[in-house]
């Protein structure tokens, strides 16, 4: 393909998604037979984001020039040690303390990369060391780190330490323990703190109020999250009103509960109010929208607010498509992602990978395949699972067994998923000596079939001898596998088959 098309492509994927007067895209207009050409060309052509921009650094003098780069050779060998406190230690001479700024930019960078256990380790170290003054701001953040560690056990025992030293509780410490009974799971201890907030002090901030609405919501409380949300809604006396990160929790949790009206009229309620919309207001969204329509209507809005969508923007829309089988619309969204400069994740690509799985697609799977290496997006067993499903759905198992031995030797180990990708496949080619070979091997590696296991055998097996169907359905559940609809529905069909043959013999 020379420039001048690949000039047209760009021009014509920017454009793609503009709507007609009937809200239709145009990318139907884009002929079946050239979509290999826009793949190769498009998905592979280079983007702003590989570009490498040489960084200039200014130093204050020799000194700060000598303290930056020794600061980021402790970084990295933190990172290849895997051990902080090691580094740290190596650091240290002749029973020196370290310089101050050394070690809070050190902890301030493992806090922004969320990197937890090695900010626990770096301030219990620091806590037994006498020339670091531990104070109040380096109790919370530890109990801040066990929190979202989930260690709920040594959130409690700092704490108490904490009061034993002479600071009193406060509402942070309150919430980083009460944050770590929710993530472990302990949501009625995480209750039981809010609530004693709530009675006798300290004031819940707006923190605690974001954090205890995700602990209803993870725990399906939600009616407890819509009370508490509503009280600060709509009582004049409440103590704060709620931001707009709690909005984005309960348009979340409306998701989650199926409420989708209710989440729209929340949405709709923010920009009343005047609360500004970000992104992530749009995303939670589209997160629960099923119709690709009304998710790139949603996608639209969002432009038209000003606002420039993220990876996640993309990849949701990417993912609307994909679910309705319009492989020529999340090709296009995908594109515009990367010719906006976003650098798409393995999560974006894995959801391009389904898209073309889906319709049997397998070049343009390759294609996106050999796109996430060179974007530093390494594909992990989902990408290969769904690579695998793009040979079996076009009925290529000449291709999918030689990608089952690459992804092996690439390092991978199938999981039940990958084995029963594989198993229909063959009995989609009604191979089912292959078939029965694959269950064989993931049974000699120790997994366990599953519902869709059995539903494929009990498939396979019936459509030769109705018999052996119920065999294999009697099978799944004598191995606690509860048949879903989906088995249900075959065995009934199954059955169907057997009496119309039973009527032509007759």
């Amino acid at each position: 393909m020379d420039a001048l098309k690949m000039q047209s492509w760009i021009s014509l994927s920017s454009n793609l998604r503009k709507p007609r007067p009937n809200g239709t895209p145009f990318l139907h207009q884009i002929e079946t037979s050239k979509r290999r050409e826009v793949v190769c060309l498009g998905m592979l052509a280079p983007r702003k984001f590989m570009q490498r921009r040489r960084k200039i650094e200014v130093f204050k003098d020799e000194a700060d020039e000598a303290d930056q780069k020794n600061w980021r050779k402790v970084m990295r060998d933190i990172e290849e040690s895997g051990s902080a406190v090691s580094v740290l230690r190596n650091q240290r001479s002749r029973g020196q303390a370290l310089p101050k700024d050394l070690v809070l930019g050190t902890l301030m960078r493992f806090k922004q990369l969320k990197k937890w256990d090695l900010v626990s380790e770096i301030l219990e170290w620091l806590r037994c060391q006498h020339w670091w003054d531990f104070n109040e701001m380096d109790f919370l953040m530890l109990i801040t780190a066990y929190g979202k560690l989930r260690d709920f056990n040594k959130a409690e025992r700092v704490l108490r330490y904490m009061n034993k030293k002479g600071y009193p509780p406060n509402v942070g410490s309150h919430t980083a323990v009460m944050e770590a009974y929710g993530r472990a799971g302990q949501y009625n201890k995480a209750e039981a703190i809010f609530r004693r907030m709530q009675s006798s002090g300290p004031e819940p901030s707006a923190l605690t109020y974001q954090i205890i609405l995700k602990t209803f919501v993870d725990a399906g409380k939600f009616k407890e999250a819509e009370e508490i949300f509503n009280s600060l809604l709509d009582n004049e006396n409440a103590p704060l009103k709620p931001d707009q990160k709690m909005y984005h929790m309960m348009i979340f949790m409306y998701r989650k509960a199926g409420n989708y009206e209710q989440a729209r009229k929340l949405f709709a309620d923010m920009g009343a109010k005047g609360m500004t919309q970000s992104t992530v207001t749009f995303n939670s969204l589209m997160s629960f929208e099923t119709n690709f329509k009304e998710a790139s209507n949603t996608y639209d809005q969002m432009q038209r607010a000003g606002l420039q969508p993220d990876v996640a923007s993309y990849s949701l829309l990417i993912s609307t498509y994909a679910k309705a089988r319009r492989e020529d619309e999340a090709l296009a969204v995908f594109e515009e992602m990367l010719d906006a400069g976003v650098r798409p994740t393995r999560k974006a690509y894995n959801i391009l990978l389904d898209a073309f799985a889906l319709t049997g697609m397998v070049e343009e799977a390759r294609t996106a395949f050999k796109s996430m290496r060179r974007d530093k997006c390494h594909p992990d067993l989902c990408s290969y699972t769904t690579m695998l499903a793009a040979y079996v759905n076009a009925s290529d198992m000449d291709g999918a067994e030689k990608f089952f031995v690459r992804m092996k030797r690439d390092g991978f180990e199938p999981n039940v998923v990958t084995y029963g990708t594989l198993m229909k496949g063959y009995a989609k080619v009604n191979n089912l000596e292959k078939m029965m070979g694959i269950y064989d091997e993931m049974r000699m590696h120790g997994i366990k079939a599953n519902v869709t296991i059995f539903t494929i055998l009990m498939d396979a097996h019936g459509k030769q001898d109705f018999g052996s169907g119920i065999v294999w359905y009697k099978e799944m559940q004598s191995n606690g596998c509860m048949p879903d609809q989906k088995a249900k529905n075959i065995l009934l069909s199954l059955e169907k088959h057997q009496r119309n043959k039973r009527k032509q013999r007759n």
